[in-house]
């Protein structure tokens, strides 16, 4: 079954995009000095991103995955205020400033866990064990922050 099938079955109203290509997900990759999971990939080659409700991002398009982990390793302020990002991989959010990432571990992503960072509380918990988990239990309120 395909993403989008999977996805619709939970949420009638989510918007697709085109699908990213091959290379911008390596561009991606590069920029980011992470290879995306499998799962994720084929995601975003399917579509370039998925919103849901009201713009949610359920997941965000590669160009927004480079920015936002840029902007969170990059930022001047962060190391005084949260733990290091850099072992972190976003792709998505919860709309009131929580965020959804991949673990990195040792330069790689290493296993398909879907974890939340708390923006208040800068605490990083594992929410679902994969990225299909992840949207299910987002999308029927199983998980809620």
């Amino acid at each position: 079954m395909s993403w989008k099938d999977q996805i619709l079955k939970l949420c009638s109203d989510a918007e697709f995009f085109p699908g990213a290509t091959l290379h911008a997900i390596q561009q991606a990759e590069s920029e980011l000095g992470v290879v995306l999971p499998e799962d994720l990939a084929s995601l975003l080659r399917e579509s370039n991103g998925v919103e849901g409700a009201y713009g949610l991002g359920l997941i965000w398009p590669l160009e927004r995955i480079v920015r936002e982990n840029k902007a969170f390793r990059e930022n001047p302020d962060f190391p005084e205020l949260y733990m290091p990002f850099d072992h972190l991989l976003f792709f998505a959010d919860a709309g009131n400033g929580d965020q959804f990432a991949y673990p990195i571990q040792a330069g790689e992503i290493r296993r398909p866990d879907v974890f939340v960072w708390n923006h208040e509380e800068d605490s990083r918990t594992c929410c679902a064990p994969s990225l299909s988990a992840y949207l299910e239990r987002w999308l029927t309120g199983e998980l809620m922050l």
